[in-house]
C-alpha cells in the first residue's frame, strides 16, 4: 500500500467520526430547541414557579423588580431555555453514549451506561432537594436577616443567576456516589482506603455545606448529611466495581471481524 493510500485510509475513519459527532450534537441541539419552543409560551409561569420559595418569604407588599429594561422579557426566556436543556439531559446523554459506546470494551459498556443513568437521576434529585428543602430555609433566613428600614426587592435576573448556581452546586454534590464508584473503578483508590478517609469526608461535607448555604447550622446540616449518606452509598456500591486486571470481559469485542 502506498503512503497516499495509507494516509487516506487513516483519514477516512477520522472524518467519519467527526461527521457522526456533528450529527449527534445536532440531534441534541434540535431536541433542546424543540422543547424550548414548547415551553416558550409558558416562560412567565415557569419563572413564577421558580420564584415561589422567595416570594413566600418576602415581606408583605414587597415584590421582585427588574433593573434592566429588557429583563422582564429576556429573563423568563433564559430560564425556559435552561429548563429545556435540563429536560433534554437524557437525550443529550444518550447521544453521548451512542457516540462513545462502539469504542468501549464490553465490560466498560456494561458499567458506564448504568452510571450515566444514575448520575442523571442523582442530579435531578439534587435540584429537587435544593428547590423543595434548601430554598425555603435559605430565603427565609436571608429575608429575615435584612436590617430595619431595608426593603427586600430582589432583581429577577440576579435571582435567576443565584438559583441556577445553587441548582448546579447541589446537582454536582449529589453526584458523590458516582464519583466514589469511578475512583474505585479506575483503580485510583480502594473501598478500604476510602473507608479509612471517612472522617475527612465528613468534615469536607460540612465545609461544603457551610460554603453553599447561609451561616446557620440547620441548612448546613441539610446539605452535609445527604452528602455523607451519598458517600456511604457510593462506598457500598463501589465494592462491586473494583477493577479486575486482565479481565476476560475486556477482551471481548476487540478482535477485528473475520
Amino acid at each position: 500500500m502506498s503512503s497516499n493510500n495509507f494516509n487516506e485510509a487513516g483519514e477516512q475513519p477520522f472524518i467519519s467520526h467527526l461527521i457522526e459527532l456533528r450529527n449527534r450534537l445536532l440531534r441534541a441541539v434540535l431536541c433542546v430547541l424543540a422543547v424550548f419552543l414548547g415551553l416558550a409560551s409558558y416562560a412567565n409561569e415557569i419563572y413564577s414557579f421558580l420564584a415561589g420559595p422567595l416570594l413566600q418569604h418576602m415581606p408583605k407588599n414587597s415584590t421582585m423588580i427588574a433593573i434592566d429594561v429588557a429583563s422582564p422579557f429576556f429573563t423568563p426566556f433564559k430560564l425556559a431555555l435552561v429548563f429545556s436543556a435540563f429536560i433534554s439531559v437524557p437525550v443529550i446523554l444518550y447521544q453521548f453514549w451512542a457516540f462513545v459506546a462502539p469504542g468501549l470494551y464490553k465490560r466498560e459498556r456494561r458499567m458506564i451506561f448504568p452510571l450515566l443513568i444514575a448520575s442523571t437521576l442523582l442530579f435531578y434529585m439534587g435540584v429537587a432537594f435544593a428547590y423543595f428543602v434548601v430554598f425555603p430555609l435559605v430565603f427565609g433566613f436571608l429575608t429575615a436577616a435584612a436590617p430595619d428600614g431595608v426593603a427586600v426587592m430582589t432583581d429577577i435576573a440576579k435571582y435567576l443567576d443565584f438559583v441556577l448556581a445553587l441548582f448546579f452546586a447541589f446537582g454536582v454534590c449529589f453526584e458523590v456516589p458516582v464519583f466514589t464508584i469511578l475512583l474505585v473503578w479506575t483503580g485510583l483508590v480502594t473501598p478500604e482506603g476510602l473507608a479509612d478517609k471517612r472522617p475527612y469526608v465528613i468534615v469536607g461535607a460540612f465545609i461544603v455545606g457551610a460554603v453553599l448555604t447561609p451561616p446557620d447550622a440547620v441548612s448546613q446540616t441539610l446539605l452535609a448529611m445527604p452528602m455523607w449518606m451519598l458517600f456511604e452509598l457510593g462506598l457500598l456500591c463501589s465494592r462491586f466495581f473494583v477493577l479486575e486486571p486482565d479481565s476476560e470481559l475486556d477482551k471481548i469485542d476487540l478482535m477485528p471481524p473475520d
